[in-house]
């Protein structure tokens, strides 16, 4: 399995912090927070990762993680122009991806606690086209959300629904394998002028090519002010550092 890191976007929602920088160099805790997702695929077993970069300070990006070799991975760089979206950015990965299945991590999301090599084998030798891990927030709104049926089943994703239909969301981890290229060739731009990842995962549902599995380590997004917070307190308190922010 090979890995796609997205360190893209403007970062508009942590203005003024990423007026000059990008918001994948900000401190989470004691590391920039590019640092968790290139551990996320590391700790998959995932050697080959393609960073998707945009925004600002993509030169520093490269500079931070060079060749990867100080995490034990062989990183490929790809600029992506412009907020088009994660689907589009996953599209860039065509070439590096090969006939390969992959995993892509959000370049903000941090994710303490559970083992995920087991989750990426079990998508890798299974019947599965795509597929992402769930969990629960208190704030679905924010997110992509997923409806559910009454036996827990994801029968569809929205993309940040002003009435959203559950609190579960599927957090920045997705699998995926070559054929979704050909899926995100035909997704139409949304009403924000993006291919979104949650028509791309809905492709699954039909056909009952969804994997889908209950993360159960501790998750949090670093996209905005808030978040960011609360996700160097998450680490520091599960690396037995302060477990509130100082005062």
């Amino acid at each position: 399995m090979k890995g796609v890191l997205l360190a893209g976007g403007t970062g508009s929602r942590l203005h003024p912090l990423t007026l000059v920088t990008n918001k994948h160099l900000l401190p989470v805790h004691d590391r920039p927070m590019i640092h968790y997702p290139i551990e996320t695929l590391r700790g998959m077993g995932i050697r080959e990762v393609l960073v998707i970069l945009g925004g600002r300070s993509i030169g520093d990006i490269v500079e931070l993680l060079a060749d990867g070799r100080d995490h034990g991975l062989d990183l490929t760089y790809r600029y992506q122009r412009g907020a088009l979206g994660i689907a589009h950015a996953i599209g860039l990965a065509r070439d590096f991806v090969g006939s390969d299945p992959f995993c892509v991590v959000l370049g903000d999301n941090i994710l303490v606690g559970e083992p995920l090599e087991p989750v990426a084998r079990a998508f890798a030798e299974g019947p599965w086209g795509g597929g992402t891990l769930l969990t629960r927030v208190p704030d679905p709104q924010r997110f992509g959300v997923a409806e559910l049926d009454a036996d827990g089943r994801v029968i569809g994703f929205e993309e940040k629904p002003a009435h959203p239909k559950s609190d579960s969301i599927p957090i920045g981890v997705y699998f995926l394998r070559p054929d979704a290229f050909s899926v995100i060739d035909r997704l139409v731009p949304s009403g924000r002028g993006e291919l979104e990842i949650t028509d791309l995962l809905n492709h699954y549902i039909a056909n009952g090519g969804l994997f889908t599995r209950h993360y159960d380590g501790a998750w949090h997004d670093a996209g905005t002010i808030d978040s960011l917070l609360e996700a160097s307190v998450l680490v520091a308190r599960r690396s037995g550092g302060p477990a509130e922010p100082p005062r």
